[in-house]
């Protein structure tokens, strides 16, 4: 082949690697679950400096004959800004020390996210991708469902790692949200009497709020199994119900990543029975935690993780990361007459949506 341009071959180069880069990219995934799997930031994190190579592999739980291939395992991890890379030139060895990402995967650390990758890399909710592309030609509702014959919520319900995995991931996602939000956005629950948190699990954006705001009333409100035997408090309650059919009265209702996993018309079912249960307070509202995409433009690190969000909601749930657009939509559409986006929880948005 000719080239009739003198960059034209530059331009083929680059194209070259991007598609390498992109075929590749798993790469830093998976290389991501192994250093958590072996602990290498809780181990770095422990020596209490920067770790020597040497030091770092003696610590490893690892076969003698894999030692030499660390250094290029940290090499990759460095690349990928999970650990900083620093040379003693007088014992001509290098050391790793954590950076603000991989302090975020210490085990003991209270807004750990080790849980995440562990969940999302696992085989369970890789597997479903290879059905992605035939997916495209039936009927199946998500290649979820194509690869496990049900849908995520009931493979969920009955595999007890999964469950383990996918609960403990979201409890470590609420803690963070519901400290940000607490300290950037109190004025959004100041005034407010009642909460329910819908969804909410075993109340952990719950209990941040109350231990904030001791004279808000809240409700967890979850599926009758989930809340079952939870003990509350005297400014927390447990209720077990179905969101598709009531939800408890209060002046405000908390979605937080809820609407994601629901296509449209479940959304639209979702607001009508909040919109029921704040009624005609002249305080009521909606609190949703969401995704909106679109809303910060410019930042091509939170497009992105928005974009990977919604693929992944896709593949295993029949859900979906919406615009501005989209959400305006289906607020009005529920009978909703205005709302209020304020994109200050990382990738996620906080949206006030009012009678």
């Amino acid at each position: 082949m000719s080239f009739d341009k003198e960059d034209d071959s530059s331009k083929l180069l680059e194209a070259q690697t991007h598609i390498f880069n992109q075929t590749f990219g798993f790469i830093n995934s998976m290389s991501l679950k192994c250093a958590i799997d072996l602990c290498i930031p809780d181990i770095i994190h422990n020596y209490g400096q920067s770790m020597p190579l040497s030091k770092l592999i003696a610590s490893l739980p690892i076969h003698p004959s894999k030692t030499c291939f660390v250094s290029r395992l940290m090499q990759i991890l460095v690349h990928s800004g999970f650990f900083s890379q620093h040379s003693d030139d007088s014992k001509q060895e290098v050391s790793y020390a954590l950076t603000d990402a991989s302090a975020l995967l210490l085990k003991e650390h209270p807004f750990s996210m080790t849980c995440l990758p562990q969940v999302i890399l696992d085989p369970i909710l890789v597997n479903p991708w290879f059905q992605f592309s035939t997916w495209f030609t039936n009927d199946e509702p998500t290649p979820f469902h194509a690869q496990n014959g049900m849908t995520f919520w009931d493979y969920a319900g009955r595999e007890p790692k999964l469950n383990h995995l996918f609960n403990d991931a979201m409890i470590n996602d609420t803690r963070l949200i519901s400290s940000v939000m607490i300290k950037k956005c109190k004025g959004v629950l100041e005034g407010l009497e009642s909460l329910v948190d819908v969804g909410g699990g075993t109340g952990t954006m719950v209990k941040a709020i109350a231990k904030s705001f001791p004279h808000l009333k809240c409700t967890v409100f979850d599926l009758p199994h989930v809340v079952h035997g939870l003990q509350g408090t005297d400014n927390i309650e447990y209720v077990g119900g179905d969101m598709f059919q009531a939800i408890p009265s209060a002046d405000s209702i908390m979605l937080k990543t809820i609407m994601h996993n629901w296509n449209d018309e479940e959304c639209l079912k979702i607001l009508k029975r909040c919109k029921e249960a704040i009624g005609k307070k002249d305080k009521g509202k909606v609190i949703i935690i969401d995704v909106v995409i679109g809303n910060l433009k410019g930042d091509s690190v939170l497009d992105q993780t928005k974009l990977y969000y919604d693929m992944e909601m896709m593949v295993l749930v029949t859900g979906k990361e919406r615009n501005e657009k989209d959400w305006a939509k289906l607020f009005f559409s529920a009978g909703f007459n205005h709302y209020k986006i304020t994109p200050v929880l990382g990738f996620k948005s906080l949206i006030e949506v009012y009678p």
